[in-house]
């Protein structure tokens, strides 16, 4: 257990070095900031507008990271040579690949977690349809620049990787600055219980997908893997449609059953419409929400290390 921990820690803190993780991150702060500016263009739909943008943006940059640090992590250290040199001591071939899962998930979740308070910053700038509220606008992107700032302090007096220390000052500043707006800011029209429930559905979907990508990661290099963790992502948009039907053929229907169980419905963890109409989420539902990801990530997790166990990983290093 305690290699797993070190590999999954060694993991997160890899991604977290990835220039493209900082680089995303701050792009998807940054336009999700900006989104309570295109509210003048619509009428009583502000909050709609921000909500669906927001989410829409961490989870597609959230799935875009997991892939990339999927592949940076794993698929990279089989062609250089790394997994083998690390294999070659007392670690077992399961709980690399386990930790590996864990790290990686750790630090979509993390990406994701910060686009969800992002979208709550965002919410308190848009609540009045005819001010656009300056004052938490250039506060938010201040914070973002004091990220940069403490990265480069640190990358200059310690030497220490700018895009990992710039994150983890954003992962400090970005959910301070949200909290200090829902306790100063008027509250919004929308509910903001059900608006926390919808995003935290939204880092649901990213553990399910960041599973996915380690998966594909221990078979494929960075492009197979982004493509086919795209196809994923969108037959999962159509699943209820493709393999939720009745058929004459029982091998038919036994097939679209096959499928619908395999590839996750991301359906159910989009409820941005049921928040801009102010629909109550029931506990209950992120419960059973759980309660499918966790069996999910198992059943991906098992899959991987099974593939992983007869990879031949001395050829990947040639």
């Amino acid at each position: 257990m305690f290699n797993l921990f070190k590999i999954a820690v060694n993991a997160f803190r890899e991604s977290l070095r990835e220039p493209v993780y900082f680089l995303m991150l701050l792009s998807a702060l940054v336009l999700i900031g900006h989104y309570p500016s295109a509210a003048i263009f619509v009428f009583s739909e502000q909050m709609k507008l921000v909500v669906d943008s927001s989410m829409a943006t961490g989870l597609i940059f959230s799935l875009v990271v997991a892939v990339l640090c999927a592949s940076y992590t794993i698929a990279r250290e089989m062609r250089n040579g790394t997994v083998l040199l690390l294999l070659s001591k007392p670690v077992q071939r399961w709980s690399f690949i386990a930790g590996k899962i864990a790290g990686i998930v750790t630090a979509a979740s993390l990406f994701a977690a910060l686009c969800n308070c992002a979208c709550i910053v965002a919410v308190y700038i848009a609540t009045d349809q005819f001010r656009f509220d300056m004052t938490l606008y250039f506060s938010f992107l201040g914070s973002l620049a004091a990220a940069c700032v403490i990265g480069m302090v640190a990358n200059f007096w310690r030497g220490a990787s700018f895009p990992e220390i710039a994150s983890l000052a954003a992962a400090v500043l970005v959910p301070a600055f949200a909290v200090v707006c829902i306790a100063t800011q008027p509250h919004p029209a929308l509910g903001m219980r059900d608006l926390v429930k919808a995003l935290l559905l939204i880092n649901f979907a990213v553990l399910a997908m960041s599973t996915v990508a380690v998966v594909a990661a221990t078979r494929f290099d960075v492009v197979p893997n982004l493509c086919f963790c795209t196809l994923m992502f969108f037959l999962g948009l159509v699943s209820s449609y493709l393999f939720q039907r009745e058929t004459d053929s029982a091998a038919l229907n036994a097939v679209f059953g096959f499928f619908y169980a395999v590839i996750p419905n991301w359906q159910f963890f989009w409820l941005a419409d049921a928040v801009a109409v102010n629909r109550h989420i029931p506990a209950g539902y992120i419960v059973d929400a759980a309660f499918y990801v966790l069996f999910y990530i198992v059943i991906a997790a098992m899959w991987a290390v099974a593939i992983f166990q007869n990879r031949e990983v001395a050829g990947s290093s040639r």
